[in-house]
């Protein structure tokens, strides 16, 4: 009995596709424009997730408030970067402008 007896058609086109992404974005980064091009991309998901600002917080900066920084993508801002403030941390553990809890 072979090896592909135990295995279902299933698992064999679940790791074919597998391989097939693997190479296809092996394929892609092997050229300058296709690793900028997945390095955007990675960029516009995790901004667009939240796990990154969309802009770091800049010397001068200062908002009105966390809307501000919100719609600059600057949010949140955390102790020591420029644009924190206190009042905006109503926790006053140290992020200000973080996103609500859920």
């Amino acid at each position: 009995m072979s090896a592909f007896d135990h295995m279902s058609a299933k698992s064999i086109l679940l790791g074919a596709g597998a391989l097939g992404a693997v190479l296809g974005v092996g394929s892609v980064v092997m050229s300058p424009e296709g690793r900028a091009a997945v390095a955007t991309n990675a960029r516009d998901v995790a901004v667009a997730t939240g796990v990154k600002r969309a802009r770091e917080p800049q010397a001068g900066d200062h908002w009105g408030g966390c809307d501000s920084a919100r719609a600059a993508g600057t949010a949140p801002i955390f102790r020591g970067e420029p644009g924190y403030r206190p009042e905006m941390d109503g926790d006053d553990d140290g992020i200000a402008c973080e996103p609500p809890r859920r």
